[in-house]
């Protein structure tokens, strides 16, 4: 007779999150080891005409949860990952923020910034995302006399939140698969809305934090005098001109900072964003005409298009012969070879959680382990946000916990009672918190922004805590009236 299989899962989650943090182990394996064992330790289990009462089943089960994950979402972070650096490296990402600046102004430019990540980061990578908007927080700063701890905290954060809520991002994108695959039925095109919902206020939120941020760090501003070789000939000119108009004590407009945007070669407003939002619009197109109009040509034809695969295929061809038209088609090809490099560890991490959740969900553990928090009273839609944070902190990758931790929530939410959008949601938010010296996406904000450590875990760190907890009360207050 085996363990008790939620012993048996304890014991699978501790060596593995030891295998990560202490041996430094890629997830990879150490999340196939963590299954089979728990499948080894609490042998014999599952129903009885599918009995796992062999060294031979217990593999077969880990495979098999491997294989299913795999097969389901497997193509779709490929593509998502190929649009995504399409959009990073044809200067589309830098062409949305001109346009919120248009919108927006440059009184708001911490708005600016932050809605640019948020926008940017829905298929982009955060850290890349940092990476490439950095220089324009860095420019705002300098002419505007605000802190890097305002400026830089805000993108990092606006960044932040869409690459934990929303897909096609692999981490939430592999939620729904984990999801789907234990029978919750998780409509990609509602899952992308109501990620979209939850994270403006997350937001808002967010920018009055960070102006608090600032105000109390404001001397972090980059200083005003430039080193002239980083800079083009034509990025010269438009500051020149800047600077004259600094020192007549005029204000700055918006056409100031356009105007040094529109320097560089970039994509048009219209296919920059169109190349974001297309496979967004297909995939809820599909869910809307798949309930209003079912079983006729419309829905059909979206119910084709608004193939998660469909759809972020039409985005990546739109990239490869649009977007990156002018690029070449070495240099094009070049790219694909790194978004397949990128994607790579991210789909075998998704894989091996998939399997690691087909073992919690055929032993039995999941639901023992419900069974007796309805029976404590304790409110189902804590156990998403506790595990989340429980995933995050050890081992500081939030793509990790989500995956891991939506092996161990799927298979409880019947048995918890809560909706499956606010479980997987509420787990994907609290995998933010908290972001700090053991992620590598705290050293990017730190490093780039110009902050010491000591300074960003005053403030980045707090942020990251503070965001997912104002999050946490929004999902309490909704499960107490969405079931």
């Amino acid at each position: 007779m085996g363990l008790n299989p939620v012993l048996a899962m304890f014991i699978g989650i501790i060596v593995m999150m030891a295998l990560i943090i202490m041996n430094k182990l890629h997830p990879f394996p150490s999340l196939i080891i963590s299954a089979i064992l728990i499948a080894v330790l609490a042998m014999p289990f599952g129903p009885e005409d599918k009995l796992v009462d062999t060294l031979t089943k217990c593999v077969s089960t880990v495979t098999s949860g491997f294989g299913n994950t795999m097969a389901s979402i497997g193509v779709v972070i490929g593509f998502g990952c190929i649009m995504g650096i399409f959009l990073e490296k044809s200067g589309a990402a830098k062409q949305m923020a001109l346009t919120i600046l248009k919108l927006i102004g440059v009184k708001n430019c911490d708005v600016v910034l932050g809605l640019t990540g948020f926008v940017v980061s829905i298929p982009v990578f955060c850290d890349s995302g940092f990476v490439i908007l950095s220089s324009l927080a860095k420019e705002f700063s300098r002419l505007t006399k605000k802190s890097m701890v305002w400026l830089g905290g805000i993108l990092g954060m606006g960044l932040y939140i869409t690459h934990f809520m929303v897909p096609p991002t692999p981490g939430p994108l592999a939620v729904v698969g984990t999801f789907n695959n234990n029978g919750l039925a998780l409509d990609l095109g509602m899952y992308i809305i109501y990620g979209l919902l939850i994270s403006i206020p997350l937001f808002i939120f967010a920018v009055f934090l960070f102006r608090y941020f600032g105000k109390k760090y404001p001397d972090l501003v980059v200083p005003y005098e430039i080193d002239r070789s980083q800079y083009t000939d034509a990025q010269l000119e438009v500051l020149d001109k800047i600077d004259a108009k600094i020192k007549a004590g005029k204000d700055l407009e918006n056409s100031d900072f356009t105007a040094l945007l529109e320097t560089e070669k970039l994509p048009s407003a219209g296919l920059s964003f169109a190349t974001l939002l297309v496979p967004i619009v297909l995939i809820f197109a599909n869910t809307i005409c798949g309930q209003i109009v079912p079983g006729t040509t419309v829905a059909t034809i979206f119910g084709f298009l608004g193939q998660p695969v469909v759809a972020l295929f039409i985005s990546l061809c739109m990239g490869a012969f649009l977007l990156c038209g002018d690029l070449g088609s070495k240099k094009c090809v070049d790219l694909m070879q790194e978004a397949c490099r990128d994607a790579g560890p991210i789909v075998f991490i998704t894989a091996a959680g998939g399997a690691l959740g087909a073992v919690i969900n055929t032993s039995g553990a999941a639901k023992m382990m419900a069974d007796v928090i309805v029976a404590t009273g304790i409110p189902g839609i804590l156990v998403p946000i506790i595990i989340g944070v429980i995933m995050r902190f050890p081992q500081g990758s939030g793509t990790t916990a989500m995956i891991t931790g939506s092996a161990i929530v799927a298979p409880m939410v019947v048995a918890l009672g809560i909706n499956p959008y606010l479980a997987a949601l509420s787990l994907c938010l609290t995998t933010m918190c908290p972001s700090f010296l053991n992620d590598s996406y705290f050293h990017v904000v730190t490093n780039f922004s110009g902050m010491d450590i000591k300074t960003s875990l005053k403030t980045w760190t707090i942020g990251s805590i503070l965001v997912p907890a104002f999050g946490s009360v929004i999902f309490i207050i909704l499960s107490m009236f969405i079931h």
